[in-house]
């Protein structure tokens, strides 16, 4: 009976967790469009949560990576791989919350990992038989970190320049670009709407899904390989749920405090992060940041006009925060899984 109690908390942990990521992590998705007036705040929201709902039910891959490439807990008995997975969560949604309260856009997708390695780490030393995948870890989550907003400021940058180039050689009105881009902009903040969904989503599923194994929840079993449809559309009610309550800090930060936003920047900037996104979860099968992607290429924008069009002091905050996420949220993950572990 204890075990089925544990699952379930696994599994209101997750569902809250998907929802944290929802107001954290998809008011990247609107910042922009919001910023640029291309949409009305609440517009804009109702929107995202829409689209997160659609993206979160679009595909799988990365939630399997999540379940299954991070951490081998096969040798440990399953109340002990739910104790893993909470502190995890733990860990993930403190920082999260933490994040979100200064108004910096961290990466719930690298807390989650840096929970479930902390947490899986600290059962390794103790010699429970857990193993951190290591390559698997590099492979999917720190090669991807490091190359998705180099990717993504780089494309915005080269695109930015040439848009530039041919609207001053079509020599169109400033007043009728924006209002053409700002139309544009509606689509291309669905898009990245739908890849946030996609992406963040899928990483509450993966945590249910290794909940669900132990004890057999939504037909899982050790041998299950897909993601069953309940846990899909739980996931997907969630992270759309957390969208609609917003994230205005991250919406400031993103839509003002990095760069001066045009209508012309956002739809760019937009349309790099939601290519990535989509790329990277269907032919990469990678759990990548929306957050990374989103916030480089904003900045790519700004450094088309002037690199000192940036307000790299504020870049560099924002940096210096996805770099202690991993282990910020691994060291929570670590010390709960201790805690649990003398206790139970």
């Amino acid at each position: 009976m204890e075990i089925y109690i544990l699952a379930v908390m696994v599994i209101i942990f997750a569902l809250i967790f998907d929802g944290v990521n929802g107001f954290h992590d998809a008011s990247n998705a609107i910042a922009t469009s919001i910023t640029t007036g291309a949409l009305k705040a609440r517009t804009a929201i109702t929107i995202a949560a829409v689209c997160n709902l659609v993206g979160a039910v679009l595909g799988t891959a990365v939630a399997s990576v999540i379940a299954k490439d991070i951490v081998d807990m096969s040798a440990i008995q399953p109340m002990h791989q739910l104790f893993i997975v909470i502190a995890a969560l733990l860990g993930a949604i403190s920082w999260n919350l933490l994040t979100w309260w200064f108004g910096l856009p961290s990466s719930s997708t690298h807390a989650i990992v840096g929970g479930l390695v902390g947490a899986g780490l600290a059962s390794q030393l103790s010699g429970s038989g857990v193993q951190i995948n290591v390559h698997k870890v590099i492979e999917k989550v720190i090669d991807p970190m490091i190359l998705s907003p180099i990717v993504g400021f780089s494309l915005a940058l080269i695109i930015m320049v040439i848009l530039n180039k041919l609207l001053q050689a079509a020599k169109i009105e400033k007043q009728a670009q924006d209002k053409g881009f700002k139309i544009l902009q509606i689509f291309t903040s669905s898009a990245l709407a739908l890849g946030h969904g996609l992406q963040d989503a899928q990483k509450s599923m993966g945590l249910i899904f290794m909940a669900s194994a132990p004890v057999g929840f939504f037909g899982v079993t050790s041998k299950t390989e897909a993601i069953p449809v309940e846990i899909i559309v739980m996931c997907a009610i969630a992270i759309s749920l957390g969208t609609i309550f917003g994230g205005q800090r991250i919406i400031h930060t993103l839509g003002s405090k990095i760069t001066i936003l045009s209508p012309q920047k956002g739809f760019v900037a937009e349309l790099v992060s939601s290519s990535v996104l989509f790329i990277t979860a269907y032919f990469i099968k990678a759990p990548i940041s929306t957050t990374h992607t989103v916030t480089s290429a904003i900045a790519g924008t700004g450094a088309s006009d002037d690199i000192k069009s940036v307000k790299w002091g504020t870049l560099k905050n924002i940096v210096m925060a996805w770099i202690i996420t991993v282990p910020s949220a691994g060291l929570v993950g670590f010390m709960f899984e201790e805690i649990f572990r003398l206790l139970f």
